[in-house]
């Protein structure tokens, strides 16, 4: 069985900074070869990409977070990180944490980030 713990949300103001942390474990887990994602979900929405990393450190962003949010990787540690700089009100949601291998889909539970103005 596969598992994600997602870590550091948090309040936030307009402006600031927060780092997410998704640790992976599994007794047959090979983290390195799995792409990984963060999404979001807002109150009301549906849940949505924001950003992406392959296994070869390939990056995607969403349009709104282009520029503020980094995403990283280190496999020696099982877990993808999300820098979020220049925090927006609109920022605010639950992330998730996500692994994909094709038919093999993961997710964490959820961290919560707010984000006042």
């Amino acid at each position: 069985q596969v598992q994600l713990v997602e870590s550091g949300g948090g309040l936030v103001q307009s402006g600031g900074s927060l780092r997410l942390s998704c640790a992976a474990s599994g007794s047959i887990f090979s983290f390195s070869i799995y792409m990984m994602r963060w999404y979001w979900q807002a109150p009301g929405k549906q849940r949505e990409l924001v950003a992406s990393i392959s296994r070869s450190g390939v990056t995607n962003y969403a349009g709104s977070v282009k520029g503020r949010f980094t995403i990283s990787r280190d496999n020696a540690k099982n877990t993808v990180y999300l820098q979020m700089d220049s925090l927006k009100p609109e920022d605010t949601a639950v992330y998730y944490c996500n692994a994909n291998l094709g038919l093999q889909d993961y997710w964490g539970q959820g961290t919560q980030v707010t984000v006042s103005s």
